[in-house]
């Protein structure tokens, strides 16, 4: 369908579901989303319905807008605001949404900006024209959410050209006849890391995740491979989740040529931002290039498309994407593929935790339509049984108890998203509750900074701990027992204090990062433990020493150190954001509808085939466990 026909389309939507009083003054086509442009928000805002109507008769997104003619400039919009709004309110941020037509009030007090019965917001809308939302302002401010929202304002220009083209990208006809989907692994099959999974049609390329293998020197997906090149032929990019191992080099993607939109959540989007700065400052710390520099990741931002949980939108011509919460981590998606006009539909599960945790609720598996999954095996394999989450607070609870009363230091590497925030709800509830003695807890790498992105996104929170905050006003992660680690100076002194604490520190994996430091000067103590509380892929440092390797050899920068290992190493495996094995069984069995076909993948080689095998077995469904540059027709 050309840009004409959905323009016409649209025109005739307008013309049956719309009111005639209601003046629409322009159609537009900005990438996947369909915008109107009218004189008459408010008739708008008193029927949802319409713009649902208008949807569902496009089968398109819709955005309707106010008309710009309609709205005050921003400078005197932000006066008038901070008029209307008594002070005790105490507005932290004021944030023009240019391509919706909204401004967003971030307030201590958000019902101080409402006014009784929302008499203050009618004020602002009818002076300014700007369709104001409220929101409370993050019990921790986050850098990376602002410097985002900043560089996006300043980008505007560029991003509506940039999504005007991809609409009429989006446009283009497809031509008649027989149609394909096709699957190729490039990266995450049979192993842990540099995830990459390429989704083709006869008309369209879709790029799921492009990660990095921290462990090896190497690490990048096949991004050579012949269906991927040139990069400029992929239509998008979904990223699943921030973790590195998924989004590591995402950027490399523009360095190299892409030029098109990447489609994830917002949290997504800022988390993996800040997790490829701090990849690069760790390649820069270790006298190592990085792939590509800041300029690759701004552009990334920018064309960046977020969506909602349960939002559909189409990414190419023949191709529909809605993405479900997966449970892993702060944002992290099940990523759904709907090809063709009923044709077929993928689902890609990247991480998923199909338990909930203290962070999230569990991963989702009731779709539409379903033919094939592409499912994660990280802990598929026949032994991998984890224990609950409560066990695991349980099993935490004693060693730590054990080791600061003997008067020792506890390391727990962890990465900075997901795990750190779990870790430090169980640690502030068995200190509040006194189960443990209180003790300093320090947070050292962009532990701090990723807590800051998860308050501003309360929604991908589960209810429980949403409540907790907001609600109650008990924010766990206000703890005082909580101390941010900003300098080496701080770091060093930390190593060197004779009194018990506990250290939460990146990275995970111990393959760089701040850990390294507490390990080298605390290893070789026995009054001190090491606890590993997240996945360490094969030839990890951390998997080394988890197998209770008690004299290692590592680069203490460009010099070998050898530590012998005295320290307590202990494994608490229930605080994973993975499932283990009879989760992932039982997020097949429980699923709807039932797949006709599972690939399996994102975990060590015997892991993927156990499961496989076992699937196969228990379910009788069709699976696959493919190595990486596979090709699997699906249709």
């Amino acid at each position: 369908m050309s840009v004409e026909d959905i323009l016409g389309q649209a025109k005739e939507a307008v013309r049956k579901v719309v009111p005639d009083q209601v003046e629409i003054t322009h159609i537009d086509l900005e990438g996947p989303v369909v915008v109107l442009y009218t004189k008459n928000m408010d008739i708008f805002a008193d029927n949802n319905d319409l713009v649902r109507q208008l949807a569902q008769s496009m089968r398109r997104r819709v955005m309707i807008r106010p008309d710009p003619s309609l709205l005050s400039r921003q400078e005197d919009a932000e006066r008038i605001i901070k008029e209307l709004i008594p002070p005790e309110a105490q507005i932290t941020d004021i944030n023009f949404e240019v391509e919706t037509g909204e401004v967003t009030i971030e307030a201590l007090s958000p019902g101080l900006v409402i006014g009784k019965q929302g008499s203050i917001l009618n004020d602002i809308k009818k002076k300014i024209g700007w369709s104001p939302k409220v929101s409370r302002t993050p019990p921790i401010p986050s850098k990376t959410v602002e410097d985002v929202r900043q560089y996006l304002r300043s980008v505007q220009e560029e991003r509506n050209a940039f999504l005007k083209t991809l609409g009429r990208k989006l446009a283009r006809d497809v031509p008649i006849g027989e149609n394909w989907v096709r699957l190729t692994t490039l990266g995450g099959y049979r192993q842990v890391g540099r995830s990459a999974t390429l989704l083709s049609t006869r008309e369209s390329k879709v790029l799921v995740d492009c990660g990095v293998l921290i462990s090896e020197e190497n690490g990048s997906p096949y991004l050579s491979a012949p269906e991927v090149t040139p990069l400029d032929s992929i239509d998008a990019v979904v990223v699943t989740h921030a973790h590195l191992d998924h989004s590591g080099l995402i950027p490399v993607l523009y360095k190299y040529g892409y030029t098109g939109p990447i489609y994830c959540t917002a949290p997504t989007r800022d988390l993996m931002s800040l997790l490829q700065i701090d990849y690069i400052k760790v390649a820069y710390g270790e006298a190592r290039k990085a792939p590509y520099d800041s300029s690759n990741i701004r552009e990334a931002v920018m064309k960046s498309i977020t969506l909602r949980y349960g939002e559909t939108t189409d990414i190419a011509p023949d191709i529909r994407l809605t993405l479900q919460n997966a449970g892993h981590i702060m944002g992290s998606s099940v990523t759904h593929f709907h090809i063709g006009d009923g044709l077929y539909n993928v689902a890609i599960t990247g991480d998923i935790k199909f338990e909930k945790t203290w962070l999230f609720n569990p991963a989702n598996n009731k779709f539409p339509r379903l033919e094939t999954l592409v499912m994660e095996a990280t802990y598929g394999g026949y032994h991998d049984i984890q224990p609950a989450r409560h066990e695991a607070g349980i099993q935490l609870r004693e060693i730590v108890g054990r080791v600061i009363r003997r008067g020792g230091k506890v390391l727990i590497p962890v990465f900075a998203v997901g795990r750190s925030q779990e870790v430090m709800l169980v640690l502030e509830d068995l200190m509040r509750n006194r189960q443990i003695p209180e003790v300093p807890v320090y947070l050292d790498g962009m532990i701090w900074e990723a807590t800051a992105i998860h308050t501003a996104y309360p929604e991908y929170l589960n209810s429980q701990l949403r409540t907790q905050i907001f609600q109650t006003g008990e924010n766990p992660f206000l703890s005082p027992i909580f101390k941010r680690v900003e300098t080496g100076d701080m770091r060093a002194n930390i190593c060197d204090q004779s009194e018990p604490c506990i250290v939460l520190a990146t990275s995970g994996m111990m393959s760089g990062g701040p850990v390294m430091e507490y390990f080298k000067s605390w290893a070789d103590n026995p009054l001190h433990a090491l606890i590993f509380v997240g996945f360490q892929s094969e030839n990890s440092f951390g998997r080394k020493i988890q197998k209770e390797t008690r004299e290692i050899t590592l680069n203490d920068r460009g010099n070998p150190l050898t530590l012998q290992i005295k320290m307590d190493l202990e494994t608490i495996d229930g605080f994973s954001g993975h499932s283990d094995r009879l989760q992932l069984l039982n997020y097949v069995g429980t699923m709807e509808p039932r797949p006709e076909r599972i690939i399996v993948g994102h975990g060590e080689e015997h892991k993927c085939t156990d499961l496989a095998s076992s699937i196969y077995k228990k379910f009788g469904i069709e699976t696959r466990a493919p190595m990486n540059l596979e090709t699997i027709r699906l249709k």
